[in-house]
């Protein structure tokens, strides 16, 4: 037997036993315990007035083969509430920086020199709603953003329950588990007065193999040294503007 099947069957038979203990404490419907916890969580973090927060994220795409193929990202995400957030993004598949200042949202390719501009709704909210919708754009870690972030990432859910106790990136954590009818949910919730996530996976299970998102909450800072510039794009010398490619322009040009 070769090293790497010796760990795989190592690893196999730890997450089966893993999973038997697991199944045997999880309950049908909702527990009001992990329901409690997110809630907590949802609505402490929609209380920040301002913070950063360092993530590294993986998405899992499939191949036609089923094989699956992981791409990393790494991003600061820095909100200051009612209406302004910045994020910069980078890694295997994207190299970009979101600006919103209450009025101009503005996506911007620095390694290429592109970026667009659109003027935006007022609160972080209604902004985060119009990228979706109208431009197609999912900003970084969007759903936790919301004041109501406890009914977004709970829309549907059928199931959940506690998993357990674990430690994330140093950190004592409750980990929890919902399952909705295409979509499984998973967050590591730090313990204590300040029950900030720490780790989010969603498996996405009406794609062949499950893919899943997974995103690692590396740092918080929840009191940043802010400036109105951090939030205001000013196109660089020899930077070219392009147009966003609107959500109805993009399904007419499908048909």
């Amino acid at each position: 037997m070769t090293m790497m099947k010796t760990i795989l069957s190592l690893v196999a038979g730890s997450a089966m036993a893993l999973g038997a203990s697991v199944a045997q404490a999880q309950n049908t419907g909702i527990d009001p315990k992990a329901a409690q916890l997110l809630k907590a969580s949802t609505v402490y973090v929609g209380s920040l007035k301002q913070f950063s927060v360092d993530t590294r994220s993986s998405l899992e795409l499939v191949l036609i083969s089923g094989q699956k193929i992981q791409y990393d990202t790494n991003v600061r995400t820095t909100v200051q509430r009612p209406n302004r957030m910045h994020a910069v993004r980078v890694g295997d598949l994207v190299d970009q920086v979101f600006y919103y200042d209450g009025k101009v949202l503005t996506l911007a390719n620095p390694s290429q020199g592109y970026y667009a501009s659109a003027a935006a709704p007022g609160t972080l909210e209604t902004m985060l709603d119009f990228a979706r919708e109208t431009l197609g754009i999912v900003a970084p870690a969007g759903d936790y953003l919301y004041a109501n972030a406890y009914e977004i990432l709970t829309d549907g859910t059928t199931d959940g329950f506690v998993v357990g106790k674990t430690m994330i990136e140093g950190k004592r954590c409750d980990h929890i588990a919902f399952r909705a009818p295409h979509v499984d949910l998973q967050v590591w919730i730090q313990e204590g007065a300040q029950p900030l996530p720490r780790k989010m996976v969603i498996t996405s299970r009406d794609v062949l193999n499950a893919p899943q998102f997974e995103v690692l909450v590396t740092n918080w800072n929840l009191n940043p040294k802010l400036s109105d510039g951090l939030f205001r794009f000013v196109p660089p010398k020899g930077a070219k503007k392009v147009e966003f490619l609107t959500q109805a322009a993009n399904s007419t040009a499908k048909k």
